[in-house]
């Protein structure tokens, strides 16, 4: 019996927080935001949170792309180049593609890297 009051207060709480997420707005980064943070770096907390975000994009494009299953689409060849130079880049290419500029910047930095470091035939 108390397996069953336990099982049914836990469904109730995560019902309730599901519903409570689900009514939430969540809005996305967007890629001209992060330009705005990654162009002029003025401060030590700008710039980390550039870094890290920039950083996060690729770091979950490596973690989350099945190495069987889906083809890569983004190949940096050693030596890389240095973050500062990628983001750099992508600030002069969100520049240079203002139809972005309001999509999830995560989207925009995918489709940077892939047209900076496209996977060559295999």
């Amino acid at each position: 019996m108390k397996k069953i009051i336990a099982a049914t207060l836990i469904a109730t709480f995560l019902g309730a927080t599901g519903l409570a997420l689900a009514q939430e707005k969540r809005v996305a980064l967007s890629t001209q935001e992060l330009v705005d943070v990654c162009k002029l770096p003025a401060s030590p907390e700008s710039r980390s949170f550039c870094i890290g975000y920039a950083t996060g994009i690729y770091d979950t494009y490596l973690a989350t792309r099945h190495p069987t299953k889906a083809k890569p689409f983004i190949c940096v060849k050693q030596p890389a180049p240095t973050r500062d130079d990628v983001i750099a880049g992508y600030v002069t290419w969100a520049g240079q593609n203002p139809q972005y500029a309001n999509q999830p910047a995560a989207d925009s930095g995918l489709r940077y890297l892939a047209g900076r470091f496209p996977c060559g035939k295999r």
